[in-house]
């Protein structure tokens, strides 16, 4: 248990790890050094529980690397938050810092409601805060500011955690992944995505979130688009579209209105790098991170980045792995002293996909797998025989996705239902296994028009046979009240 000393004007305490970031990668680290013997640690979070971002991902597509199945985004954290509950691992919750100063001891300021503003002195800190979107202002779209423009991560929290709907006419500029996922999942809540316009040639996101987010449902998907203008006062009533040159720069006469009330805005992720910044770490001008060693210790000794906020990454999986590493490095920092700092090292960072359909891709027989990130090109032919002879697959998955949509396409669901309080709280949910993909209507109303009574446990049965599919609804997150 962390024990506060001091009077009610000043509040201290003493731990040998901080880990700022109760998120996939601050939970990651602190579990590794645990196993490595540093066992006096804690977790600052902000948020009202562990997991970070994850919490609102509620769409399938996690885990595949480090748990060899695939999970959604509150099932993966799940995992995480149990271990860390195990070892008895401190956290605060609600508890935002504001600042790092020293070394060797390291004194971490923070506050909450309980303890007010207090500091921590730790023998090292390791920096897990995640990453952030890009704002508008960035953008420079010319109209006013009106109601009814938002970050895509902030729609996405108001529908999957809040159980809000930001709007009901929908445009998303930007085609990362986060934008064809809530794409997807505006449209299964019943709003009408007009379309999702890309500013490069090809898209940001996966390939396979290009086919399960937008062709699923008829989306479509305008490449060398761009907003040009925002109409509207008091909230959006349209946007101006508008197709560019190579050069990025919007076409003459080229100018489409499309009449909607809201606008996502998924135009990329930067690092969350104050609190670095503010410790007196070197940043990096291509990662957007901080610089640090092979040993992922920035240039403060003593002070150890991970996971976004040292450099997006496209996977939560690669996230923990990275995590594991630090928190391994930072214990043997706590346990054996420092060692030379060597050289800097800068993590590798995948290349952005440029995800664009062959233009001359037969879409009857050539299939963008979705088993995997990869998003194998599959050719499937019928045979003389009215044998499926399919190419293009990279493993087996991929061969078994292949004749499932030939002949009878499946997809998994997810979404949330109310928990009958009436207090707001919404549970994640998801199809226990896949349905028929033409089910998939029928389905939502039936999770939409459900209710359900806390607590609830992953896994928890919430609908049987949803639609007369024989597949269950189960809970994807635990909901104490």
């Amino acid at each position: 248990m962390v024990s506060f000393a001091g009077g009610r004007r000043r509040r201290s305490v003493k731990t040998d790890l901080v880990v700022i970031g109760g998120g996939p990668a601050g939970m990651a680290a602190a579990l590794a050094a645990y196993e490595k013997g540093v066992t006096d640690i804690l977790i600052l979070e902000r948020d009202q529980e562990l997991g970070g971002i994850l919490n609102q991902c509620i769409h399938n597509g996690f885990g595949l690397h480090t748990f060899k199945e695939e999970l959604t985004g509150p099932e993966y954290a799940a995992r995480y938050i149990e271990r860390v509950k195990e070892k008895k691992i401190p956290h605060l919750l609600n508890t935002m810092v504001v600042d790092i100063q020293g070394g060797a001891p390291y004194h971490v300021t923070a506050m909450n409601k309980e303890q007010g503003m207090f500091q921590i002195e730790a023998k090292a800190v390791i920096l897990a805060m995640g990453c952030r979107e890009r704002s508008r202002g960035a953008l420079s779209i010319p109209g006013y500011r009106p109601a009814g423009i938002y970050s895509a991560g902030t729609a996405q929290r108001y529908v999957n955690i809040e159980g809000r709907m930001p709007g009901r006419e929908i445009v998303v500029l930007g085609s990362g992944d986060i934008g064809l996922i809530m794409a997807r999942r505006m449209t299964l809540q019943g709003a009408r995505v007009k379309l999702v316009a890309e500013i490069m040639p090809y898209s940001g996101g996966l390939k396979r979130n290009i086919v399960q987010c937008l062709d699923d449902f008829g989306i479509p998907l305008k490449l060398s688009h761009t907003v040009t203008e925002i109409h509207g006062k008091d909230r959006v009533e349209g946007v101006t579209v508008s197709k560019v040159d190579e050069n990025l720069k919007p076409i003459p006469g080229s100018e489409e209105y499309v009449a909607c009330d809201t606008l996502l805005l998924s135009c990329g992720l930067i690092p969350e790098n104050e609190l670095s910044q503010g410790a007196g770490a070197r940043m990096d001008d291509v990662t957007q991170g901080p610089v640090v060693n092979a040993r992922l210790e920035t240039t403060v000794r003593g002070i150890f980045a991970c996971g976004n906020v040292l450099h997006v990454h496209d996977l939560v999986d690669n996230v923990s792995k990275e995590s594991a590493e630090a928190g391994a490095f930072a214990a043997d920092y706590i346990l054996h002293g420092e060692q030379e700092w060597g050289e800097a090292v800068r993590p590798k960072i995948p290349a952005k996909s440029k995800c664009a359909p062959p233009a001359d891709r037969d879409a009857e027989s050539q299939l963008i797998c979705i088993g995997c990130p990869v998003g194998c090109l599959i050719t499937a032919k019928k045979g003389e025989d009215g044998s499926l002879l399919i190419t293009g697959n990279t493993c087996k998955k991929g061969e078994e996705y292949a004749r499932n949509e030939m002949t009878a396409p499946v997809r998994t669901v997810t979404s949330i239902i109310r928990l009958a309080s009436g207090n707001g709280k919404v549970v994640p949910v998801k199809t226990e296994t896949e349905i028929p993909k033409e089910k998939i209507g029928e389905c939502m109303k039936v999770i939409k028009a459900a209710s359900a009574f806390a607590p609830i446990a992953v896994g928890d049965v919430m609908i049987a046979d949803v639609a007369g599919t024989g597949v269950n609804i189960v809970a994807t997150a635990n909901i104490d009240c």
